[in-house]
């Protein structure tokens, strides 16, 4: 539990980030991390084919960009985003009142534990916020529960480490040298649901149907120019210098700095990523 949020136990580590420092971190640059994944923007919407009166369901939320997307063509139903981060969802509250979404409301939950109404929505939907649970199989049945039958649930989530650019150059700079420990199989992280065998045998046995899996590149952009993505990337994951001495972290900062200007370009500083677009349908 983190304050009055209610979490699976599992979950407790994730919550304390998201509902923490790095969920902050998030809601101060709402905008900036938006814009990184806007190559993904479309055909995330085009394959959650949003129809005016849908019950929507968007896991994983953060700063509520999805969400209010998917609001506006909604305009007749009803819209739910839950997200760990309290500071990103007080985001979320402030664009869809700006955007005038009086039929989006935002909850403060652990979508893996959540009691939603059974069969209360019309389609799910996820914007990279489903590799972080860390019981899938168990979110995944929470999910399924909450979606009608024939509705759908639409994700999208990263491909393999190796094909994100992005990932291993920017966290290779700020490891100056050091082996990283790889993340436990199957275990929360960026990369979780990169395999999708495993996935289709998660969506399967949670009660969806078998998943459509399909793979999108887009370009990810980390700033204007090197400067201002260094600024970025260093808040972002200073976390990694933490236990480096002053040399060793002048080391990882002047990598990182190398990596992005080998990455400027007259639109930004960009990197190549690799998803997956996941569309299931309630058995």
């Amino acid at each position: 539990m983190t304050g009055t949020l209610q979490v699976d136990p599992s979950n407790a580590e994730q919550a304390r980030a998201w509902d923490g420092d790095e969920g902050t971190y998030w809601a101060e640059h709402a905008d900036r991390f938006d814009r990184s994944l806007r190559g993904y923007r479309a055909p995330l919407l085009e394959a959650a084919a949003v129809r005016p009166a849908d019950r929507v369901l968007d896991v994983g939320c953060g700063a509520g960009e999805i969400t209010c997307e998917v609001a506006r063509r909604a305009a007749t139903g009803r819209v739910l985003g839950v997200d760990l981060s309290a500071a990103m969802l007080r985001v979320a509250r402030g664009r869809a009142a700006e955007q005038g979404l009086g039929h989006v409301g935002f909850e403060q939950a652990d979508a893996q534990i959540h009691p939603f109404p059974a069969g209360e929505f019309d389609l799910a939907v996820s914007r990279t916020g489903t590799m972080f649970f860390a019981d899938h199989a168990a979110a995944f049945r929470n999910i399924a529960r909450a979606v009608r039958p024939g509705g759908r649930f639409v994700q999208l989530v990263w491909q393999p480490r190796p094909l994100n650019a992005w990932f291993l150059a920017l966290t290779t700079a700020m490891a100056a040298g050091r082996d990283l420990p790889a993340p436990p199989p199957g275990g929360p992280g960026p990369f979780s649901l990169s395999d999708p065998d495993r996935v289709r045998g998660l969506l399967t046995g949670a009660g969806f149907t078998e998943p459509h899996v399909e793979p999108l590149t887009a370009p990810m952009r980390f700033g204007a120019d090197a400067e201002d993505a260094h600024r970025f990337v260093s808040g972002l994951l200073g976390w990694m210098l933490a236990d480096l001495d002053g040399a060793r972290r002048a080391r990882a900062l002047d990598d990182l700095r190398t990596t992005l200007r080998a990455h400027e370009t007259a639109d930004g500083v960009l990197y190549p990523s690799a998803t997956w677009l996941i569309t299931a349908a309630r058995a």
